[in-house]
């Protein structure tokens, strides 16, 4: 497919090439933009609604501040792709997620217009803040380069989390100078949820949008005064038509807006503006519509938020390859089939209902189904709450997004020992979202903790069997995990019945050396057995089903009968393999010859690649279990001496 025509953008290598282009050839670049980020998302797939959105944002910030010397911090930075190819990676656009390519997110590493890294929402204002505090005290960044404005991007559904908060307070207290723009779609992933919601809608509710947009353009011109009663006189302009930001201005912030954030015009006088004017906390306040410029992703339900490779022109999506069912899709039918019968089973998300796969329940059952925004902490002290109140919560979130939650999880669900039910989504790795994604770490911040259950699914019908036993657990808290993508496509249970809990299973039978697969690595592990039989080593294969408790007659049992055991999961060095070898350790099975060996994620951060390529850098393929077992069992020494 032919790629657009880009006259403009041809000529930008970094924003300082945009300095010499007329606020008419700005509005072209923007349109330039728009088919470049198309184009490339095509190819790649990836977020393609967020960028869309931000694509006349993004010229107008690089047109009017001075990059990277002015630190541009993009919340989240699913839209950060037109920002990278006006900063110096358009050559590299095209390898978007992919081994060796461009992060899909901002990365400190990857370029200097890049000054904080991110993945995960709501972290902007803090980091411009800290920023800004740094450039007051005279510093001046790894680059040795002085620090300018400090401007962060930050969307309706970011400013939905607790954290924004805590900022913005702390913003107006210290009243730096700091710039925040509020980037306000009404669409985050999903719809954004809560009061903040409906206050942003309130804003602009009380008047046509055009006679707004002509508000702010009459608000502009009132501010080349002193900034601050600029700021006031503006905001009284727009008082009069019953919107105005008094929630900002209350946390000690100047507010502008909200104008048009796809009009070109609006957007360069209000920044002009603010950048020669401002001595303190701003909050410029742009309406934008999520997808803009490309109707299949206006029309999409997410707003084309996430996307595989698609036709440029039909928007027709590349179509998957597997049959299996996503595991996602089958922890939600499983909890939805549940929910029928137990009207005391709740779900909880955040911000997530169709990546969690709960969207279906959410409509499904309306009062039992919650998603209450950006707000992990929130979620899970609120379903800790429901479970003190006689329900059966189960709180749906992914293993990196748990993480931002993980005091409550000690705080109001371990000590308290309430039974909440953890669903823990995009456990392990996940490919082209890299490491900000990959869930390495539920195992060893979970398996600590005194008296929760960890459970981890070896294949799609041992998760049906795992939402079964979360949902008759009563006794505390307990949490089962899963990962991304399509399942093995095993024969699913009729009736699937509860776990006992803490008991494993033997797939396979041998001797001389067991494989003890926590989760997802059952499969390359039962192959790496197939190869050890091809040589004469028929090994055993275990599924251990639960980090915690652990299966120690299972366990001791297979220490006992074999010469050598090897733990298998796919989290990181402190988990389930760590635990076994303090089992072994207290029953004294090393002091009987034992040799022990750990496979886990390595210690590091892997980078965007394919699944393949990702599970070849941590060295958990079927290759590289075969190679354990040879190698503790030292088979090249036996077939020396032979």
């Amino acid at each position: 497919m032919s790629r657009p025509s880009t006259p403009l953008l041809d000529r930008i290598r970094t924003p300082a090439d945009m300095a010499e282009l007329s606020d008419s050839d700005l509005r072209h670049l923007a349109d330039e933009l728009r088919a470049e980020t198309i184009s490339a998302v095509s190819e790649t797939g990836g977020h393609l609604g967020a960028g869309l959105g931000v694509i006349e944002l993004t010229v107008a910030l690089h047109a009017i501040f001075d990059a990277p010397r002015d630190r541009l911090i993009w919340d989240v930075s699913h839209q950060a792709y037109p920002h990278k190819i006006l900063t110096g990676r358009r050559d590299r656009i095209r390898t978007l997620r992919q081994e060796g390519g461009l992060s899909g997110f901002t990365k400190r590493a990857e370029s200097v217009f890049d000054p904080f890294g991110a993945a995960h929402s709501s972290t902007s204002i803090s980091a411009a803040l800290g920023y800004a505090a740094a450039r007051d005290l005279g510093g001046r960044g790894i680059d040795d380069a002085g620090i300018g404005d400090c401007i962060a991007v930050i969307g309706d559904g970011a400013m939905s989390a607790g954290m924004a908060y805590e900022a913005m307070n702390n913003a107006g207290h210290l009243d730096k100078r700091l710039i925040v723009i509020l980037n306000d779609n009404e669409m985050s992933i999903a719809p954004p949820v809560g009061a903040m919601s409906s206050y942003l809608s309130r804003l602009y509710a009380g008047a046509p949008f055009q006679e707004l947009k002509s508000a702010a353009k009459e608000a502009v011109n009132f501010l080349p005064g002193p900034f601050r009663e600029g700021a006031k006189r503006a905001k009284d302009v727009l008082k009069h038509m019953a919107v105005g930001g008094t929630l900002f201005e209350e946390l000690g912030f100047s507010y502008v807006g909200p104008i048009d954030g796809h009009d070109m015009e609006q957007l360069l006088a209000v920044l002009r503006t603010v950048k020669s004017r401002a001595d303190g906390p701003v909050l410029i306040h742009a309406i934008t519509k999520k997808g803009k410029g490309y109707a299949p992703a206006e029309s999409a339900a997410d707003r084309g938020h996430a996307t595989t490779k698609f036709d440029a022109v039909t928007g027709e999506k590349s179509k998957a390859k597997s049959n299996a069912p996503s595991y996602t899709s089958v922890f939600a039918k499983a909890l939805t089939g549940l929910a029928e019968e137990d009207k005391r089973i709740c779900a909880v998300t955040a911000a997530m209902p169709d990546g969690t796969g709960l969207s279906g329940f959410l409509e499904r059952f309306a009062d039992r189904g919650f998603d209450v925004g950006i707000a992990e902490q929130h979620a899970v002290t609120f379903a800790a709450g429901l479970a003190a109140g006689g329900m059966r919560p189960f709180c749906a979130l992914y293993s990196t997004f748990l993480q931002r939650g993980y005091d409550q999880v000690v705080h109001d669900v371990a000590i308290q020992r309430l039974p909440v039910r953890f669903a823990i989504d995009r456990a392990g790795l996940v490919g082209a979202d890299g490491a900000t994604h990959a869930g390495a770490f539920d195992v060893a911040y979970l398996s600590n903790l005194p008296g929760f259950v960890v459970m981890a699914a070896a294949d799609e019908a041992e998760l049906v069997r795992m939402v079964a036993t979360a949902a008759a657990h009563d006794e505390g808290p307990i949490a089962f995990r899963f990962p991304r993508g399509e399942g093995v496509g095993v024969e699913m249970p009729a009736d699937p019945q509860p776990l006992e809990i803490g008991k494993g299973r033997i797939v396979r039978e041998g001797r001389g050396v067991a494989l003890l697969s926590l989760g997802t690595r059952l499969q390359p592990a039962l192959k790496a057995a197939e190869a050890l039989a091809a040589r004469g080593i028929e090994a055993t294969v275990a599924d251990a089903r639960f980090a915690k408790p652990l299966d120690r007659e299972m366990i001791l049992g297979l220490a006992r009968d074999h010469d050598a055991l090897i733990t298998i999961e796919e989290g990181a060095v402190g988990g389930f393999g760590s635990h076994v070898a303090q089992l072994l350790a207290d029953e004294g099975a090393f002091d009987a010859g034992l040799k022990f060996r750990m496979m886990t994620l390595p210690d590091s951060f892997i980078d965007q690649a394919s699944m393949e390529a990702m599970y070849r850098v941590a060295k958990l393929g079927a290759e590289d279990i075969e190679a354990k077992a040879l190698e503790v069992l030292d088979v090249a020494a036996i077939e020396r001496r032979a």
